[in-house]
Formats: C-alpha cells, sequence, structure tokens
C-alpha cells in the first residue's frame, strides 16, 4: 500500500459520510459538475460565509478532497472528525508552509484541495483574496475550479450558527480559471495577478450562482466571527 492509500481512503471516508448527513438533514443541490475534472490535480476554491462551508463543499464535489482548515477548529469537538477525514491543518497567523507543504503533496499524487480564499467566514462576495489559491496552483500544477457555496449563513446569524433543518442549499462548480501567467513578469508579480484573476472569476462566478439559485448572499460580517 502506497503512502497515499490512507490519505484516500480517508478523504473517501469524509465524503460519504458528509454525503449522507448533509442529504438527510437539508435540501442539498450540486451543479456544474462537468467542470470539475476527472482526474489530476485540482483546487476547489469557494466563497466562505458559514460554518459548514467547507463540509458541504467535501460532502457534494465530485471527487474526495482535502480541505484546508483554521488549525484552531481542530481543538473543537470537530476536530477528531476532521483528522480522521484527512483534512489539512492550517494557521493563518504566520506562513504556514507546513499546511502548504501538505496540501502540495496531495496535488502532486493527483488529489483535490479545498480553500476559501477570503481566509475567514464573512459576505462571500470576494471583495478580498489572499494569494494561497495562486500559489498552490502554480506549484502543484493544479486546475482551479471556482466553487460558490449558498445558503449556510443568512445576513444576522452568528459565525458558528447552523441553517434550519431542510433548508436549500446550493454547490455550484464553475468553469476552471483559465490562468494567464505571463513569465516576462517577476515571480512575485505574477502571483498577485494569478491571485487576482482567481477572486475576480470567482467573486463573478459567486454572484451569478447567487442570482441563478435565488440564494442570496448574507451583507454582514458575522458576529463571533474568529477566522475560518
Amino acid at each position: 500500500m502506497t503512502a497515499a492509500a490512507p490519505a484516500a481512503w480517508r478523504a473517501r471516508l469524509g465524503h460519504l459520510a458528509g454525503r449522507g448527513l448533509f442529504e438527510a438533514l437539508y435540501a442539498v443541490e450540486q451543479h456544474g459538475v462537468r467542470h470539475v475534472p476527472t482526474s489530476g490535480p485540482v483546487i476547489l476554491a469557494a466563497n466562505h460565509t458559514g460554518y459548514l462551508d467547507g463540509a458541504l463543499v467535501l460532502s457534494m464535489a465530485p471527487r474526495d478532497s482535502h480541505f484546508l482548515v483554521l488549525d484552531q477548529t481542530f481543538r473543537t469537538r470537530a476536530g477528531a472528525l476532521l483528522t480522521l477525514t484527512g483534512q489539512i491543518p492550517i494557521d493563518q497567523q504566520v506562513g504556514d508552509r507546513r499546511a502548504l507543504g501538505q496540501a502540495i503533496e496531495v496535488l502532486r499524487r493527483g488529489g483535490v484541495i479545498g480553500i476559501f480564499p477570503e481566509g475567514g467566514r464573512g459576505r462571500g462576495d470576494l471583495a478580498q483574496a489572499g494569494r494561497g489559491v495562486a500559489w498552490l496552483a502554480i506549484n502543484g500544477g493544479a486546475t482551479v475550479v471556482p466553487t460558490a457555496c449558498l445558503g449556510t449563513r443568512a445576513t444576522g446569524q452568528h459565525a458558528d450558527s447552523w441553517p434550519r433543518l431542510r433548508s436549500r442549499m446550493v454547490v455550484d462548480f464553475g468553469a476552471p480559471v483559465d490562468l494567464e501567467l505571463d513569465a516576462s513578469l517577476p515571480g512575485r508579480q505574477r502571483l498577485q495577478h494569478a491571485a487576482e484573476q482567481i477572486r475576480t472569476t470567482l467573486g463573478g462566478h459567486v454572484h451569478d450562482a447567487s442570482r441563478r439559485h435565488g440564494i442570496p448572499l448574507p451583507t454582514d460580517v458575522p458576529e463571533g466571527l474568529i477566522g475560518t
């Protein structure tokens, strides 16, 4: 058995368990699956508004995946499950090379990484985003799939609130980002340019999906916000 095999089985467990739970508790929908490559390294770059975003995208994705999750979440009651299913803790207060290294390993063996470019829960409108997705895409040779996650938090709800039972939630996968990497630019500028391409493409997809599915984004940054 290869070293990648245990991680693959853990990701499969997370996907199957999460899918069953969400379908039992909520009215979940999955759209745009055709946009997710069936093989090779992929990054699911999703907007972030509610506590359940990561679990929802992981459960509804057509491929098993590993999400980058705020390290302090691993110290909550969900921590054991996150570890069991192969999720990756990340410390946003520092340049977490260990977490990025783990993510690169997943990508280099042809796997799928999930990440929130915004870094934490908020309006989910991609007004701002970090450069982590771009760095992983460039260094991991990965396809970036913009992913709209809708319905996990309404305006006025707490950062850790859960949607009411049987409420409608949607995950919509968009066409992959066509990164334009100008080799003539210095590395830092090339990274920033790629990050902005990803931010604007994901933002456009999220707003379009919100309109098409009739699920508005929250208009506030939630109370109790401590990170992703």
